[in-house]
This record gives structure tokens, C-alpha cells and sequence, in this order.
């Protein structure tokens, strides 16, 4: 999987099933669930992912289970899917920020080390601030050709990065506390 769509898949697919075991179905809808309305995985690139980390080894077919009558294919982690899963959490890289992966990475960073969690939310915040100055200083320069509707669309955009700037800067500020809390607490009894 070399596309940036392909690891953001695989990495959802893997930190899935590293909860627990699904057949497909229920693995299109943990992943819709995960993702959020605005984001939902067809069958037509689950499914040749699924294929993918069955060639690489990453993931097993367990027996069929009966699901409403009907035989499913359940897939499960292998030892190598959870170490390629690991390599996946690990990646704190500007690809980790985009739009496209940065949910995903979110939402398995229980699995993931503070220092990435740190590195992924600031290379976030970092991202998302270069495109508020680049938004600014283009509304800046037309402002005045836009009519009223795009200006109020545009303010809109602004606001919605803002507030995620704002909220990244509390959870970079709780990561660095809860990073903090061991050296300080660190009693023997």
C-alpha cells in the first residue's frame, strides 16, 4: 500500500482489528464509526486492502462465523500485523498531520507513545497555522472583489481552524503535563 490514502486505510484497518476480530461489515462500520460521517470507507477499497494484508501476512482469515444466517469471513491481527501497526503508530512525520491521516492517528493514540503524541499534535497545530496565515493573507488581498456569501464562508473556514489550533494547544498542553506528572510524583514507598 504506497499510497497515502493506502497507509491511512491499513493503518485504520489494522488499529481496527487489533481491537478485536470483525468480519467485513463490521469493519466498514467501526471505520465509518471511527472516521465520522464525513469520511466513509466504500467496499471498494476495504476490501482490496483486506486482500493486501492478507498477501503481506499482516491479518488471518478465521473460520466463518453464522451472522444472520449468512457465513462471514472474521479477520484477525497476526504477530506481524501488530508489529506493522506499531511501525504505523510510530510515524509522526508531516504525513501524520494532514487532514486525511491525522484522525486516524487521533483516534489510536491510546496505542501510541507520548513523545509521538506530542510530535503529531505540535506538527498538526504547526500545519494548521501555516494554512491560517496563508488564508489571512489571501482574504487580505481580494476581500474587497468577494461578495458577501464567500466572504461569510471564508470567515467560517477561519473560525473552524482557529477553534482546532485552540483545541490542539489544550491537548498539547495536557500531553506535556501528563509527560511531566511521572519525574514529579516519582516517590518510592
Amino acid at each position: 500500500m504506497a499510497s497515502g490514502q493506502g497507509r491511512v486505510l491499513e493503518l485504520a484497518v489494522l488499529g481496527s482489528l487489533h481491537e478485536t476480530p470483525l468480519h467485513g461489515y463490521e469493519l466498514r462500520k467501526r471505520l465509518n464509526e471511527l472516521l465520522g460521517m464525513f469520511r466513509a470507507f466504500s467496499y471498494g477499497s476495504l476490501y482490496p486492502c483486506l486482500r493486501s494484508l492478507l498477501e503481506q501476512g499482516l491479518i488471518v482469515e478465521e473460520q466463518p462465523t453464522r451472522v444472520s444466517g449468512r457465513s462471514k469471513i472474521v479477520y484477525k491481527l497476526t504477530a506481524e500485523g501488530k508489529e506493522r501497526l506499531q511501525v504505523l503508530l510510530t510515524q509522526a512525520g508531516p504525513s501524520a498531520w494532514e487532514d486525511e491521516s491525522f484522525g486516524i492517528h487521533f483516534a489510536f493514540f491510546r496505542h501510541t507513545e507520548a513523545e509521538v503524541r506530542l510530535r503529531i499534535l505540535e506538527g498538526r497545530r504547526s500545519r494548521l497555522e501555516e494554512r491560517l496565515d496563508a488564508v489571512r493573507t489571501a482574504l487580505a488581498r481580494t476581500r474587497e472583489r468577494l461578495d458577501a456569501y464567500t466572504l461569510e464562508l471564508q470567515r467560517h473556514g477561519l473560525e473552524s481552524v482557529e477553534r482546532e489550533v485552540r483545541w490542539l494547544n489544550e491537548l498539547i498542553a495536557t500531553e506535556r503535563r501528563a509527560s511531566e506528572e511521572p519525574a514529579t510524583n516519582n516517590t518510592d514507598e
